[in-house]
């Protein structure tokens, strides 16, 4: 006698809706391994890692069946240690940082932004370099001018006028108007309110070029004689070395 198909035992179907998560989970984090638990992964349960971890884990795995998260397992560590006993590291800060952003573990977040080295870029610098007008559109635009000249060149300059003031604005364009040069290949920054100098400034321009991977150093340009301006009161050369 057949046995109808309502009758028909589920085998695998109900196991596999029926599964849940060992309470020991292995990861890979981007081919760093790591052991823990779910209830220290599920520590924070608005975080996004806990989310990953809740339900059936929205995760595929690797060829060992541990769960793969694509993010850079050097600085995870940092993040389970903090998981598992509230310790805030003290290496690495700035990429453990872009972890916890990733991982949106709001407690580490602000205990990390209460560093010396998240509050100074965060709260100091970023803060300044916001009263500077179109600095990011700057920064581009300098690399475009130095790359459009490395053509068979080791090296390649750009003209950069750094002003304070609206009265040092003005005189700086007097100064450009003066300049044998294209003035379309001079980027301006400024003028700002705020207490930076420029020098200050014109090492934050270093720091965020040489951020992208750029080899670059600054000095004073020295214009041609009869210059009616000190052409180090405004301008100043970005020299990109290629090679």
């Amino acid at each position: 006698m057949s046995i109808s198909s309502e009758h028909k035992p589920l085998g695998k179907q109900v196991t596999g809706s029926l599964h849940t998560l060992s309470p020991i989970v292995e990861l890979n984090v981007g081919g760093e391994m790591y052991t823990t638990t779910l209830s220290t992964l599920k520590k924070h349960p608005g975080s996004k890692l806990a989310e990953m971890f809740t339900g059936q884990p929205k995760l595929r795995t690797d060829s060992k069946g541990r769960y793969f998260i694509d993010r850079p397992g050097t600085y995870f560590k940092y993040i389970l240690e903090y998981l598992r006993s509230n310790q805030v590291p003290t290496q690495c800060i700035q990429d453990v940082y872009k972890e916890a952003l990733f991982y949106d573990i709001e407690p580490l977040i602000k205990q990390l932004e209460d560093s010396p080295q998240i509050f100074g870029e965060l709260v100091a610098r970023k803060q300044f370099l916001a009263r500077v007008p179109n600095y990011s559109e700057n920064i581009e635009l300098m690399i475009r001018i130095a790359r459009a000249e490395a053509v068979a060149s080791r090296r390649s300059s750009v003209i950069v006028c750094v002003v304070r003031t609206e009265e040092d604005a003005a005189r700086c364009q007097d100064a450009l108007n003066s300049l044998d040069m294209d003035k379309k290949s001079v980027v301006k920054f400024g003028p700002w309110k705020a207490a930076p100098s420029i020098y200050d400034l014109l090492d934050c321009i270093q720091m965020d070029v040489e951020a992208k991977g750029y080899k670059i150093s600054f000095q004073p340009h020295v214009a041609e004689k009869g210059f009616r301006f000190k052409s180090h009161d405004f301008f100043y050369k970005f020299l990109f070395t290629w090679w």
